[in-house]
């Protein structure tokens, strides 16, 4: 399936877009809107970070006269299901989440409200507007505690080391049970360190960027031997556009004696999307001083509770599935950012 084809099956009805204030999804939605797509968008907009750069994203977005927005909550049922009786979508994505890891620790009930209750809701949703395919976003997250890299979706994940990643994986199984009682097809997209403009304030790049810019210091977790797979928004955002498109369907050679756990009886996929050539985090640290001109000064710090070491994606499936391998550079993903960063900021 090339991209264009794949526009063109998404020109058929609205696509409902969850989190359109937020990174993924206010980038899915504006690549939908700039291919002549009818959009709708929903979001909570809340103060996780920084909602001067929500209401900025969401502004970009109504610019487009195929784009309408309504302000609502995951949580709130009524909400999810006045936006679906009024929408009518035929596709959705549903990018909408409490993100973050590390956040997990200090607020699990946001957790459990919009990652759990509202995907409850979505689903739910889904199912009573027969909508043709709901892909949402899980998370490399949910790979844990296992070591075997590069991760693949073949793989168990059974051993989630933040509440964050309990929640993905969660979904996953919630979408399953309900591709199975009620046919609905549901693909989810296990994400890999995404990052680019417009990108969010709580991630490490964006966080070194402007601690550098600033002349502080920057936290630096496990003495910085990590390695992360970093995939950039522009690949994130074909892959799940591509998939958009490609509507789940039953395995014809699943076997319940000897399952596969990326794929089922039912219409149901799991995916990764990640540029599968994980990079070490000191790495990461020397490309963005080179793209900034500015050295970092840093803090070694231990392991951060539910982190992980590494993170590394087999991508295999999702391109036997949809002909798509994310490939930017980080280098060169890195030098588009700041770009961003320095006109957005003014610095």
């Amino acid at each position: 399936m090339t991209s264009e084809d794949a526009i063109e099956s998404l020109k058929q009805g609205p696509v409902l877009v969850t989190g359109t204030a937020g990174f993924i999804g206010f980038h899915v939605a504006r690549r939908l809107l700039e291919a002549g797509c009818q959009v709708v968008g929903f979001d909570n907009v809340n103060a996780y970070y920084d909602v001067r750069l929500k209401e900025d994203r969401l502004a970009q977005l109504r610019q487009h006269p195929n784009f309408s927005f309504v302000k609502g909550d995951l949580a709130d049922q009524h909400s999810v299901a006045q936006v679906f009786a009024q929408a009518k979508p035929l596709h959705v994505a549903h990018l909408a989440a409490q993100a973050g890891v590390r956040y997990s620790l200090q607020a699990p009930q946001d957790y459990v409200a919009a990652n759990l209750v509202g995907f409850f809701h979505i689903l739910e949703a889904c199912r009573s507007a027969s909508v043709r395919h709901l892909v949402y976003a899980s998370s490399s997250s949910v790979y844990g505690a296992q070591t075997r890299q590069p991760s693949s979706v073949t793989q168990s994940v059974d051993h989630p080391v933040s509440l964050y990643a309990a929640t993905k994986k969660s979904n996953e199984l919630m979408a399953h049970s309900y591709s199975h009682l009620y046919r609905l097809p549901t693909t989810g997209l296990r994400f890999f360190t995404v990052y680019g403009p417009w990108g969010r304030p709580d991630m490490a790049l964006f966080i070194f960027t402007r601690a550098i810019l600033a002349g502080e210091p920057i936290e630096v977790f496990n003495n910085g031997q990590m390695q992360r797979d970093f995939t950039y928004i522009d690949d994130i955002v074909e892959g799940v556009i591509r998939t958009l498109a490609h509507v789940a369907a039953p395995d014809p050679h699943w076997n319940g004696d000897e399952p596969n756990p990326a794929s089922s009886h039912a219409p149901w996929r799991i995916y990764n999307i990640g540029n599968h050539q994980p990079v070490a985090l000191l790495d990461m640290i020397a490309m963005l001083e080179a793209a900034l001109g500015r050295k970092a000064k840093t803090i070694l710090r231990p392991l951060q509770p539910g982190d992980v070491l590494s993170t590394y994606a087999d991508v295999e499936a999702l391109k036997q599935a949809v002909g798509f391998t994310p490939s930017t550079p980080l280098q060169e993903g890195i030098a588009r950012f700041v770009a961003w960063y320095r006109d957005y900021y003014g610095v």
